[in-house]
């Protein structure tokens, strides 16, 4: 199992920043800007999606399509298509009728940046791009690894997934949850992209069940750990490394892990999440070292 040193190693720092790289690279490419009247909302879509951000969905969507030897193009097409739909999602969350947000990753939300009408049309237009990158040939040759990255995709971010756990992320506002709701919520909201992205790699390699099922436990696993350590960050964290407005939670009233919990047991769960995780991965050996890191990153990130 990795210790904390291992978690910023070499390997991972590398993989993490060649996989930001090639995604930026690849989003720039399906985002051209252009001469016509519409290019706003283009530009309003490249902002939303290039400008910051740590691209931790796309990474694993490549590490785990290593995993399966999957040509690492197929997998930065849909890391892109993942990253368009995480990024709509930020954007709408931002709108003053969700979570009112004055900053994202540092920088204006976007509606602040042009207007509210432009930032509910450019969350729409990311939303619809991911689904037609999926469904692109060049995504996969096989027409029936399309369909089923589609399937999983539409799930993963739909009214049973990420967006339904945003409704009761609004009506966490109003209501009192306990530990097993705010887990459900949150399973929902972050849990299932990063399903998602795990997935999509074995996916793509045409993997067996018995190895989608251990990435899919390690990216639940995760997904919650992460979500522990963000509602820590939200009291703790300095919002020039989180990029974000400190305390936002408390300030709506929500229940989160660190108010049901408090600190220091919101803490030990997410290490019980991270170690779970981890022991997932056992079936891949030393293939899987860079993921394992990757956990332990997640536990200790600052921002």
């Amino acid at each position: 199992m990795p210790s904390p040193r291992e978690a910023s190693s070499p390997e991972l720092l590398s993989a993490l920043s060649e996989a930001a790289s090639g995604i930026k690279t690849t989003i720039e490419t399906m985002l051209p800007l252009t001469d016509a009247p519409e290019n706003k909302l283009v530009e309003a879509m490249r902002y939303a999606t290039l400008e910051g951000g740590k691209r931790m969905r796309p990474f694993l969507v490549i590490e785990c399509a290593k995993l399966f030897s999957v040509d690492v193009m197929r997998a930065k097409r849909v890391g892109a298509a993942l990253e368009f739909v995480h990024c709509y999602s930020l954007v709408h969350d931002d709108l003053p009728a969700m979570d009112d947000a004055d900053l994202r990753r540092g920088i204006p939300s976007l509606h602040k940046k042009y207007d509210e009408a432009t930032a509910i049309l450019a969350g729409d237009a990311l939303l619809t791009l991911a689904f037609e990158v999926i469904a692109d040939a060049e995504t996969h040759h096989d027409p029936y690894v399309r369909c089923e990255l589609t399937s999983l995709l539409a799930k993963a971010s739909g009214m049973g997934g990420m967006v339904g756990g945003q409704m009761l992320d609004l009506l966490g506002e109003t209501q009192s949850f306990d530990i097993g709701q705010i887990s459900r919520l949150h399973r929902m909201k972050t849990g299932m992209l990063m399903s998602f992205a795990c997935e999509a790699g074995a996916v793509l390699g045409k993997a067996d069940d018995s190895r989608r099922k251990a990435l899919r436990n390690y990216a639940f696993d995760l997904g919650l750990a992460f979500q522990v350590t963000d509602d820590i960050l939200d009291v703790e964290g300095d919002p020039a490394k989180t990029g974000k407005e400190k305390g936002k939670d408390a300030a709506a009233g929500k229940s989160t892990f660190v108010t049901t919990l408090g600190a220091e047991q919101a803490r030990m769960r997410a290490e019980m999440l991270v170690h779970q995780a981890i022991r997932h991965l056992h079936v891949f050996d030393s293939r899987a070292d860079v993921l394992r890191a990757f956990a332990m990153y997640v536990l200790e990130r600052r921002a």
